[in-house]
């Protein structure tokens, strides 16, 4: 075998360990073995391959982060396999750790390894620190929820969760022991989620990676602090979109349909993008339709015209928003109001 041969790697990442594959360029096995998801073994388990090894994937899974980022810091070329678009092992009988690792090595060194996208670890703290305010938003909801309903139950009053908050619980609840303890806790937690939101807040704002394109992006009706700063942060690289239409997919804001001499044959993958950036961009649509004129204007055009459900014209909308946001990402330009209700440019 030739000492200087190039080799490729497949990761088969899981809970607790890591079964490593290295296959050479005739796709035969140099080195494999089980690895516990101790990343100095599994660095130590690669080094003597060091210098072959052209390309290593890591399977895509929910803890891979921190596999990939050393990995990328020890200088290999490491790639993120994609399992969802993988179709793995077809035609084995019998499927192991082995075989996978092994046919992330094959595609690897084939050359047609489906590939997930590796979010830079400089801005990704970031972006997860978003990600867990949505979390606290949603927690704060929940309880805000509970008071609302607890005093629905015990006064027959249907008052909002911030008026609730306001009110005396003694004189509320008419000195219901029970039911001022539960709305003192609710209290107590709404406080607190509120000031760990807006500390949050803070953190984000000062290490927000683009402060111009933040503050262009929340020049699109519809689109304020917490929409533009999840769009920027959840985008990423605009550079990674070849075009508008591969943007609006990944915010799954396109028909997720097959279809055949002009008839539905079947549906693709719905939930394939990213679930943040779609719940941005519906929500900066019922945004716009409420708050521009002219939006709203080419909204009802739309529903008049289909006759279809309204959450159809709504994604259509989305649809048209993420292009414009796509565009004033890529080319740095000002939002485009005569483009986005006048057709836009086709991709």
């Amino acid at each position: 075998m030739n000492a200087t041969a190039l080799l490729y790697g497949g990761l088969d990442l899981h809970r607790d360990n890591t079964f490593c594959s290295i296959l050479d360029a005739e796709r035969r096995v140099v080195f494999e073995k089980k690895l516990a998801n101790e990343i100095e073994t599994i660095c130590q388990a690669l080094e003597p391959f060091r210098a072959r090894i052209k390309k290593i994937a890591v399977e895509s899974t929910y803890n891979g982060y921190w596999l990939v980022d050393r990995l990328k810091r020890e200088k290999y070329d490491v790639r993120l396999a994609n399992p969802a678009q993988m179709k793995e092992n077809t035609g084995l009988k019998h499927a192991n750790d082995k075989t996978d690792a092994r046919f992330i090595a094959r595609q690897l060194a084939n050359d047609c390894l489906p590939e997930g996208y590796i979010y830079p670890e400089e801005t990704r703290g970031v972006r997860d620190l978003l990600r867990h305010r949505m979390r606290l938003v949603q927690d704060r909801a929940t309880v805000l929820q509970r008071l609302a309903g607890l005093c629905a139950r015990q006064t027959g009053q249907e008052l909002g969760s911030r008026e609730i908050l306001a009110r005396d619980f003694n004189e509320l609840f008419r000195h219901h022991a029970p039911s001022v303890r539960m709305a003192e806790t609710g209290r107590r937690q709404a406080e607190f989620l509120d000031n760990e939101i807006k500390a949050l807040e803070k953190d984000i704002l000062k290490d927000l990676p683009d402060p111009a394109a933040y503050a262009r992006l929340m020049t699109i009706p519809g689109v304020g602090e917490t929409l533009a700063r999840c769009i920027l942060l959840e985008t990423g690289p605009i550079s990674r979109f070849p075009s508008a239409g591969d943007y609006a997919s990944y915010c799954r804001a396109v028909p997720s349909e097959h279809t055949s001499n002009g008839k539905k044959k079947g549906e693709g993958n719905r939930k394939c993008g990213n679930a943040y950036l779609a719940w941005a961009f519906v929500e900066a649509a019922n945004f716009a339709i409420r708050f521009d004129p002219a939006i709203k204007a080419w909204f009802q055009r739309k529903l008049a015209r289909s006759k279809q459900p309204r959450v159809v014209a709504l994604k259509a909308l989305a649809n048209k928003l993420a292009k414009a946001c796509y565009f004033m990402l890529r080319d740095g330009a000002p939002f485009d109001a005569a483009r986005l209700v006048g057709g836009g440019e086709k991709t």
